[in-house]
């Protein structure tokens, strides 16, 4: 039996953040899709009916009661995929700190709370945990020191954690480039893509996110790269 992508099908919870919107919402549909169970970890609730806790991703604190409360609540979790992120482009010398290291404690720290509170969960044969870079994790560029330093700094840590958990955790490393998402809205006209971007379908994502998923035991997809075939910014 296959799902609607053409993988295995899709086993028990997954944990989503910033499953409201985005990617992650993107990844909530797909796991359904899928068979799979979401929960959302997020600011605002999610569009699909699904089990969600509100919580601050730049809360570390926050963060771990969240991801708790809904592991307790499903009982077991398969997965957990880490796609919240946020930023907030302009020159360093022109960023507030708070606003800054907010950028900072979603991205990163977040990502290493959320897993570190759902890590005795999801510590078993089958477990996975997916998280989210960014092609700008791999390659700096002017006006993003914020998102930068928490995207490489994801990079780093997911490479740690896949060291740490090899043979116990399928650890994913997934770097995606630009996408048709929210992410942009908000920003100054210099730092939106143009309307003719060739950007991502974010479905298309999270359909490798699943992909994932659902390798057999034992196999391991480390690090996946996905993004437009013209992306500025990979390699």
């Amino acid at each position: 039996m296959t799902s609607s992508f053409g993988t295995p099908p899709l086993a028990g919870s997954v944990l989503v953040t910033g499953g409201a919107s985005g990617l992650g919402a993107a990844v909530v549909d797909a796991v359904l899709a899928a068979g799979g169970k979401p929960l959302v970890v997020d600011q605002r609730p999610p569009g699909a009916d699904v089990p969600y806790v509100i919580a601050d991703l730049a809360d570390s604190g926050e963060a771990e009661r969240a991801t708790a409360a809904l592991v307790a609540q499903a009982g077991s979790l398969t997965a957990v995929v880490t796609a919240a992120g946020i930023d907030h482009p302009g020159r360093l010398d022109q960023v507030s700190t708070e606003v800054w290291e907010r950028v900072v404690r979603v991205n990163l720290l977040g990502t290493a709370a959320v897993i570190r509170a759902a890590l005795p969960a999801v510590e078993r044969p089958g477990g996975r945990i997916v998280t989210v870079a960014s092609t700008l994790g791999l390659r700096a560029v002017s006006d993003a020191t914020a998102y930068c330093a928490a995207k490489f700094g994801v990079v780093g840590f997911t490479r740690a954690l896949a060291a740490e958990l090899a043979g116990q955790v399928g650890v994913t490393l997934l770097i995606p480039g630009g996408m048709r998402t929210r992410f942009f809205e908000g920003r100054a006209e210099q730092y939106r893509p143009p309307a003719d971007a060739p950007l991502n379908d974010p479905a298309d994502v999270a359909r490798a996110v699943v992909f994932a998923l659902t390798q057999p035991a034992g196999c391991e997809l480390r690090e996946l790269v996905i993004c437009p075939s013209v992306e500025s910014s990979y390699p």
